[in-house]
């Protein structure tokens, strides 16, 4: 097998661990494979840099049911015209909001026993 060397310059200096781990991945992985990842995360890159990168649903979710208690999910569940109205706002979409809602739903259930 013939052994090819790529010199690279990075912007501050790489642990050994680092090192070690790129060695891997350029022996293990196809160069294709390695190509199209990199071109996967330059991408991903732009857009966080930009501030258009969308995070998932599940994040969207677990951000707003994390630490809600019982009462504050059976009051958003009251008052769950307002909370769409304001989901809406932040542009989620209705299958987003609908499952937000399952979720208080179980939180109201589970809690207030």
């Amino acid at each position: 097998m013939e052994r090819y060397e790529i010199n690279i310059v990075v912007s501050k200096k790489p642990t050994d661990a680092e090192i070690k781990k790129i060695q891997d991945f350029f022996t293990e992985i196809p160069l294709s494979e390695i190509i199209s990842g990199l071109n996967f995360a330059k991408n991903r890159w732009s857009a966080k840099d930009a501030g258009v990168l969308k995070v998932g649903r599940k994040s969207i979710i677990n951000k707003e049911i994390h630490s809600v208690t019982s009462e504050q999910a059976q009051w958003r569940l009251k008052n769950w015209k307002m909370m769409i109205a304001n989901y809406r706002k932040l542009g989620y979409s209705y299958p987003t909001i609908s499952r937000i809602k399952k979720h208080f739903v179980e939180l109201s259930k589970k809690r207030s026993k």
